[in-house]
Protein backbone atom coordinates (compact mmCIF):
# COMPACT_ATOMS: atom_id res chain seq x y z
CA UNK A 1 0.00 0.00 0.00
CA UNK A 2 2.60 2.29 1.12
CA UNK A 3 4.47 1.59 -2.25
CA UNK A 4 1.67 2.35 -4.70
CA UNK A 5 0.78 5.52 -2.25
CA UNK A 6 4.36 6.60 -3.00
CA UNK A 7 4.28 5.79 -6.84
CA UNK A 8 1.33 7.84 -7.41
CA UNK A 9 2.17 10.93 -5.50
CA UNK A 10 5.95 10.66 -7.57
CA UNK A 11 3.02 11.42 -10.60
CA UNK A 12 2.41 14.78 -9.16
CA UNK A 13 5.31 17.43 -9.15
CA UNK A 14 4.09 18.57 -5.48
CA UNK A 15 1.70 16.92 -3.03
CA UNK A 16 0.67 16.85 0.05
CA UNK A 17 -0.69 13.79 1.60
CA UNK A 18 -2.68 13.71 4.94
CA UNK A 19 -1.35 10.44 7.45
CA UNK A 20 -3.58 10.29 10.84
CA UNK A 21 0.08 10.72 12.27
CA UNK A 22 1.78 13.42 10.09
CA UNK A 23 1.43 15.48 6.94
CA UNK A 24 3.96 14.44 4.64
CA UNK A 25 5.25 16.57 1.87
CA UNK A 26 6.80 15.11 -1.20
CA UNK A 27 8.64 16.75 -3.99
CA UNK A 28 9.64 15.47 -7.47
CA UNK A 29 10.97 17.28 -10.39
CA UNK A 30 9.26 16.11 -13.56
CA UNK A 31 12.04 18.33 -15.86
CA UNK A 32 14.65 16.46 -17.98
CA UNK A 33 18.00 16.38 -16.89
CA UNK A 34 19.71 19.40 -18.43
CA UNK A 35 22.92 18.40 -20.51
CA UNK A 36 25.55 20.04 -17.75
CA UNK A 37 24.07 17.31 -14.85
CA UNK A 38 25.45 13.89 -14.68
CA UNK A 39 23.10 11.52 -15.64
CA UNK A 40 20.42 10.52 -13.37
CA UNK A 41 21.18 6.96 -11.48
CA UNK A 42 19.00 5.19 -8.85
CA UNK A 43 22.17 5.87 -6.47
CA UNK A 44 22.51 9.14 -4.40
CA UNK A 45 25.52 10.83 -3.00
CA UNK A 46 24.62 12.11 0.53
CA UNK A 47 27.44 14.88 2.09
CA UNK A 48 27.08 16.93 5.31
CA UNK A 49 26.30 13.50 7.67
CA UNK A 50 26.87 14.02 11.36
CA UNK A 51 28.83 11.86 12.78
CA UNK A 52 25.93 10.47 15.36
CA UNK A 53 24.51 9.33 11.82
CA UNK A 54 24.29 5.27 11.06
CA UNK A 55 23.01 3.38 8.10
CA UNK A 56 20.06 2.60 10.00
CA UNK A 57 19.20 6.05 10.57
CA UNK A 58 19.89 7.45 7.19
CA UNK A 59 17.60 4.57 5.77
CA UNK A 60 14.40 5.53 8.09
CA UNK A 61 15.27 9.34 6.48
CA UNK A 62 15.11 8.44 2.76
CA UNK A 63 12.76 5.40 3.16
CA UNK A 64 9.54 7.27 2.88
CA UNK A 65 10.57 8.63 -0.90
CA UNK A 66 10.87 5.11 -1.92
CA UNK A 67 12.51 1.34 -1.19
CA UNK A 68 15.69 1.62 -0.46
CA UNK A 69 17.54 -0.99 -1.38
CA UNK A 70 21.41 -0.11 0.25
CA UNK A 71 22.99 2.44 2.24
CA UNK A 72 26.87 2.78 3.02
CA UNK A 73 28.59 6.11 4.70
CA UNK A 74 32.22 6.33 4.48
CA UNK A 75 34.14 5.72 7.62
CA UNK A 76 37.72 6.81 8.05
CA UNK A 77 40.21 3.71 8.37
CA UNK A 78 42.18 4.78 11.47
CA UNK A 79 39.64 6.50 13.63
CA UNK A 80 36.52 4.45 12.63
CA UNK A 81 34.44 7.50 12.81
CA UNK A 82 32.36 8.73 9.66
CA UNK A 83 33.93 11.23 7.23
CA UNK A 84 30.75 12.69 6.74
CA UNK A 85 29.28 11.38 3.50
CA UNK A 86 27.59 8.09 1.90
CA UNK A 87 25.37 6.43 -0.72
CA UNK A 88 21.57 5.80 -0.55
CA UNK A 89 20.61 3.38 -3.51
CA UNK A 90 17.63 2.88 -4.54
CA UNK A 91 15.30 1.09 -6.21
CA UNK A 92 13.97 2.56 -9.02
CA UNK A 93 15.10 5.98 -10.49
CA UNK A 94 12.02 8.26 -9.63
CA UNK A 95 12.30 7.36 -6.49
CA UNK A 96 15.53 8.53 -6.78
CA UNK A 97 14.93 11.37 -8.17
CA UNK A 98 11.86 12.36 -5.30
CA UNK A 99 14.26 11.38 -2.47
CA UNK A 100 16.99 14.02 -3.24
CA UNK A 101 14.49 16.58 -4.31
CA UNK A 102 12.74 16.49 -1.00
CA UNK A 103 16.09 16.07 1.14
CA UNK A 104 18.47 18.08 -0.34
CA UNK A 105 19.06 21.22 1.65
CA UNK A 106 17.09 19.53 4.85
CA UNK A 107 18.60 18.97 8.42
CA UNK A 108 19.46 15.52 9.45
CA UNK A 109 20.59 15.45 13.27
CA UNK A 110 21.26 19.05 12.94
CA UNK A 111 23.08 19.43 10.12
CA UNK A 112 22.34 20.51 6.16
CA UNK A 113 22.00 17.40 3.85
CA UNK A 114 23.90 18.60 0.45
CA UNK A 115 22.57 15.76 -1.92
CA UNK A 116 23.59 14.75 -5.65
CA UNK A 117 23.38 11.56 -8.15
CA UNK A 118 26.12 9.28 -7.87
CA UNK A 119 28.63 9.29 -10.21
CA UNK A 120 29.88 5.74 -11.16
CA UNK A 121 33.21 4.15 -10.45
CA UNK A 122 35.99 5.00 -13.08
CA UNK A 123 39.01 2.77 -12.41
CA UNK A 124 42.27 4.04 -14.08
CA UNK A 125 40.83 7.05 -15.83
CA UNK A 126 40.28 10.65 -15.05
CA UNK A 127 37.30 11.40 -13.80
CA UNK A 128 35.48 14.32 -15.27
CA UNK A 129 32.96 15.99 -13.04
CA UNK A 130 30.26 18.15 -15.36
CA UNK A 131 30.13 21.89 -14.29
CA UNK A 132 26.72 23.12 -12.42
CA UNK A 133 25.34 26.05 -15.11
Amino acid sequence: MKNSLIRFLARSSSRTVDNPASTLRFYCSQLPPSSCSPPPNSKLFVAGLSWSVDEKSLKDAFSSYGHVSEVRIMYDKDTGRSRGFGFVQFSKEDEARCGKDAMDGKALLGRPLRISFALGKVRGAPVVVPRLP
